[in-house]
């Protein structure tokens, strides 16, 4: 089943079947609420505001419409909505990236050193990144980490389409002026500047 037709049926009665919503969305959720939580040390709430998050999706159900946004797109924006009130009552500004789930991985032959060097630029990146004004990092995590299109993001950030493209640009700009001391035009650099341009 879509998720429209799950949603359909939801709303017909067939409460149960929110359930598979939430197998299809819940570890992106819970991904995308820990990246946001972990530079202000609270990644620890991931999973109660993930929950929060699928709660408030459930409770708000019969108000969602597809003519508006993706299921996805629309969950992301009360996640994300969450999060925020959740940082604010904790009285932290400072949202996050962590490496959650992204790991470089090293080829067989490469060496040990490598791999430990390779570990720690890109713990670099990550930190340049948590440096970033939140929209920035959120437009950056939601592009990069979630692979979601330009639409989507504007409609999670409240922003159009060329805000975001905005902030995206800004975003990898200033990350690249913060590594450019450290890695000059390393293997590294070429490929942050890579990221998805589309």
């Amino acid at each position: 089943m879509t998720d429209s037709q799950l949603i359909r049926e939801i709303k017909d009665g067939n409460v149960e079947l929110y359930s598979e919503l939430m197998r299809r969305y819940q570890r992106k959720i819970l991904a995308f609420i820990y990246h946001m939580l972990k530079s202000a040390k609270l990644e620890l709430l991931a999973e109660d505001l993930c929950s929060e998050t699928f709660y408030k999706a459930y409770r708000s159900l019969h108000s969602f419409r597809e003519v508006d946004a993706s299921f996805s797109t629309w969950l992301y924006t009360i996640a994300r909505n969450t999060v925020l009130s959740e940082l604010r009552k904790q009285k932290s500004a400072h949202m996050s990236l962590d490496d959650s789930g992204f790991e470089p991985v090293a080829a067989l032959d490469a060496a040990p050193e490598q791999h430990v060097l390779r570990n720690e630029r890109m713990a670099m990146v990550r930190e340049a990144i948590n440096n970033l004004p939140e929209k920035q990092r959120s437009a950056l995590i939601l592009r990069e980490y979630d692979q979601l299109d330009y639409q989507e993001i504007a409609n999670i950030l409240g922003q159009t389409v060329s805000s975001v493209k905005s902030l995206l640009f800004r975003a990898r700009a200033s990350v690249k002026a913060q590594l450019e001391p450290y890695f000059g035009q390393s293997p590294l650099m070429e490929e942050f500047e890579g990221m998805n341009t589309r």
